[in-house]
């Protein structure tokens, strides 16, 4: 599948997954990656709430003055999901890394106390009520299924692979065949990330 190139983004949204923090691998490296190549781009990695409704009020919050034509979305695991819904909502270009697709269902055995990966230390609570805010983020078919690229990794060890390439058909499927859920790799697939999204 084949595209144009789209035009340079002036923002970017980078959103991690359940129990991670800006401070996961994968936003350090993005941001990493913007300080050295697109310094002028505006990049914004907010710490979520545990709540999914407050997650995406934040996140709607902290793009809505953004230009919808210039701005660029990332999300990772069960940022992800939240990705796919401010696409729905925004109409910009997002890059999936192995999305969530019914965190509803996965996450209902993680109620309680939880930490957070990247600093043991950190304790937050997952509420029962918080499962019911995920199923409301559930959006139905994608109305602009070419402006989002997902990376999928077969060796994910907590997502099937084939439930998130069967969420996104007519998206840019990036389906590897190893990998794993925090992929690793990253830096292998950030040339084709940054260019799908036009950074």
């Amino acid at each position: 599948m084949t595209t144009a190139v789209p035009a340079p983004r002036t923002h970017l949204l980078y959103l991690h997954g359940f129990r991670s923090s800006p401070q996961s691998a994968k936003a350090l490296r993005m941001t990493r990656w913007v300080a050295e190549h697109r310094p002028d781009l505006t990049l914004v990695c907010p710490q979520l709430p545990p709540s999914p409704k407050a997650a995406m009020a934040l996140a709607t919050a902290l793009v809505a003055d953004w230009p919808r034509d210039t701005m660029a979305v990332m999300g990772s695991s069960l940022g992800g999901f939240y990705a796919t819904y401010l696409a729905q909502q925004t109409g910009a270009r997002t890059a999936l890394i192995n999305p969530a697709v019914d965190p509803a269902r996965d996450l209902a055995a993680y109620i309680g106390e939880q930490t957070v990966w990247q600093n043991p230390q950190e304790r937050f609570y997952f509420r029962p009520e918080f499962v019911g805010e995920l199923q409301a983020l559930t959006v139905g078919p994608l109305t602009h299924p070419e402006r989002l690229m997902a990376v999928i990794a077969k060796g994910d060890e907590l997502l099937s692979w084939e439930e998130m390439v069967a969420r996104y058909p007519g998206s840019h499927i990036r389906l590897l065949d190893g990998g794993d859920h925090a992929l690793s790799d990253f830096d292998d697939h950030l040339p084709a990330i940054t260019t799908f999204l036009g950074l």
